[in-house]
């Protein structure tokens, strides 16, 4: 399925595009607010959730496609008592058929963007004076301002290594709550599309920076480097930092990080969710990310 984003950039100006926003949500949903999806008449970009609100708000899409451009709805969705789901929350959402799309790179890179609701139109731009929440009371009419929800920024995966295994994890990425940082030190990975190529110190300085809300994933061609990288992550507040290697090598790493001082914790090695057997690089890759999504905190 291709990105939200994408599909609107591709077809806006080609053909009709509606596009549907998620502003809250109350309770437990599927999708958080700042969820997007792009419709047009043949074809779909990113997702809110699926299920039946998804299918409800799909139709409700194509229906504003044949309104003239700015056309909106705000619709709540009751998710058990009216859709039958089991989350039993409630989604607020934004169904419009697009007017311009010069807001949607700020929305997409986290910044602030205010929308009013006029007759007709959605007008947009920069600033938040005067704007109320979307989240609570009535169902929002004309004149209502509200700043466009920024759907919350996958956790940062810093993935060293692109040799099999490497490459099997960063194909799995798409469509997970990850954002992807990949790095090798060899030349002849750059042949693979997303790896960005730096010699082996600023790799480490790379590990060593990890953010507290990071996992470092360490499956490089040499066992050296790994040792390095390793330490370096271990230093940093990464979440979690995992590893490829058998028990013999966790057992060698884990002493000689001993008598380096660094506090070895935090290492998953080997790496992947306990339970998931296999040395085949899609099934390490499979329990790799289960092990980094087991981590994460979100919201019922």
């Amino acid at each position: 399925m291709a990105d939200w984003g994408d599909l609107v950039r591709q077809a806006f100006g080609a053909e009709p595009v509606a596009l549907v926003t998620v502003l809250a949500t109350e309770g437990s949903a599927p999708r958080g607010a700042g969820t997007r999806m792009a419709v047009t008449a043949g074809a779909l970009g990113g997702t809110i959730g699926g299920g039946a609100l998804e299918h409800r708000v799909i139709d409700q899409a194509r229906a504003v496609l044949a309104y003239p451009a700015g056309t909106w709805r705000v619709q709540d969705y009751p998710l058990g008592p009216l859709l039958g789901q089991c989350c039993g929350g409630r989604v607020r959402v934004l169904v419009e058929r697009l007017a311009a799309v010069d807001w949607i790179g700020s929305v997409e890179a986290g910044g602030a963007v205010v929308g009013e609701l006029t007759p007709g139109d959605i007008v947009r731009g920069v600033g938040a004076d005067g704007v109320v929440s979307a989240a609570r009371g009535a169902l929002p009419g004309a004149g209502f301002r509200y700043v466009e929800p920024v759907e919350r920024a996958g956790t940062p995966l810093l993935l060293f290594g692109a040799g099999h295994v490497g490459r099997a994890i960063a194909g799995m990425v798409p469509g997970l709550p990850l954002t992807l940082a990949w790095f090798d030190s060899r030349d002849a990975e750059a042949e693979h599309p997303g790896v960005m190529l730096a010699d082996e110190a600023a790799l480490v300085a790379c590990a060593g920076a990890a953010e507290e809300e990071a996992s470092v994933v360490i499956v490089t061609h040499d066992h050296a480097l790994d040792y390095h990288l390793a330490a370096a992550a271990l230093r940093s507040p990464a979440r979690f930092v995992g590893l490829i290697g058998s028990g013999t090598k966790r057992a060698r790493f884990l002493s000689r990080l001993a008598a380096d001082g660094v506090d070895a914790s935090r290492l998953a090695c080997p790496i992947g969710l306990p339970g998931v057997v296999g040395k085949e690089p899609g099934v390490i890759a499979v329990a790799a990310l289960a092990q980094i999504l087991s981590l994460r905190r979100v919201a019922a």
